[in-house]
């Protein structure tokens, strides 16, 4: 072989290198591949390994799959003419089959300023037909008003809308505070309502323990009372069989009870001076006043006469 024969192989073979290596591409995955014949669509090609005719055909784009999401800041009056500041997110995608994928690549130039202009419409058609509280309480109705507008106008490029989301509701400063000084007396009320309501409960509880012990006061002195009278009735007869009269007894027997209660007088260190008449004479009297006593709360209790004392009377 000649060396000119060799010399054209050798540019055949360089020449249809360049030719494969340059027709050669790859499509990633969740992707496809717009390819054009001399300005004029001619294929999409998926995921993988593909060949395109190098200088003839060419890639003019790439069209993805995936989910992308496109927040949106839209400002609207409510009815009650407050503006509030809505973010509408909305998430879409581009259909597989070839159809979506071509009316995709080559109907919008822009398709995030196409969604955008529809949820301006759409929101602020709608928004100001609800008063400031609605616009909140009703978010859910508004993300699907936009879904549903979006669904309808971007299937015809190709686009499916996949979700459409109310993510914050921000109104006007002096509008927010306003609301948040009622919600706050709200709750101040409710917070009294309660705390009044525990007083009245707490009030009620010890009225009423207050009264149950008064009554296991009075059953306990009544007893206690009962007691003494028991006691001084015992003592009484004991001096009666021992031959002294009813009166010496009686008097006697509240001495002695007088005696107890100022040696427990006494015997208190808090207990201020008493001045009692200790002679023998003075004692007498003590027992006349105490038997004096006794008498007229009888006499009192039972015809409301009082008799007198018989010392007085003997006198």
């Amino acid at each position: 072989m000649s060396p000119g024969m060799i010399a054209l192989l050798c540019v055949i073979g360089v020449f249809f290198l360049i030719i494969v290596f340059t027709g050669l591409f790859t499509v990633k995955q969740q992707t496809r591949a717009i390819v054009e014949r001399l300005g004029k669509f001619k294929q999409i090609c998926g995921p993988g390994l593909h060949f395109k005719v190098p200088i003839i055909d060419t890639i003019s784009g790439r069209v993805t799959h995936r989910v992308r999401e496109l927040e949106i800041n839209v400002e609207s009056k409510t009815a009650d003419d407050v503006f509030v500041d809505l973010l509408i997110a909305v998430q879409f995608y581009i259909d597989e089959n070839a159809d979506a994928v071509k009316l995709a690549f080559y109907k919008l130039s822009n398709p995030e300023q196409q969604i955008s202009s529809y949820v301006f419409d759409t929101v602020r058609a709608l928004v100001p037909e609800m008063k400031v509280d609605n616009v909140f309480s009703e978010k859910d109705k508004i993300a699907l008003a936009v879904k549903e507008r979006l669904q309808d106008i971007m299937e015809e490029f190709g686009y499916t809308i996949l979700q459409s989301l109310v993510n914050d509701i921000q109104p006007d400063q002096k509008v927010k505070e306003a609301m948040n000084h009622v919600n706050a007396s709200a709750r101040l009320k409710e917070a009294a309502r309660n705390e009044a309501e525990a007083k009245k409960i707490r009030t009620i509880a010890e009225a009423e323990a207050e009264a149950r012990a008064k009554e296991l006061q009075g059953v306990g002195i009544a007893r206690q009372r009962l007691a003494i009278a028991n006691g001084l009735k015992e003592s009484v007869e004991a001096c009666s069989e021992a031959g002294i009269s009813p009166e010496e007894a009686t008097k006697m027997v509240l001495l002695t009870q007088h005696y107890d209660t100022v040696t427990a007088v006494g015997a208190n260190n808090k207990a201020t001076v008493m001045m009692l008449p200790y002679s023998p004479d003075g004692m007498s009297q003590v027992g006349d006043q105490i038997m004096h006593a006794l008498l007229a709360t009888q006499d009192a209790s039972g015809n409301g006469t009082q008799k007198t004392p018989p010392r007085q009377q003997q006198a």
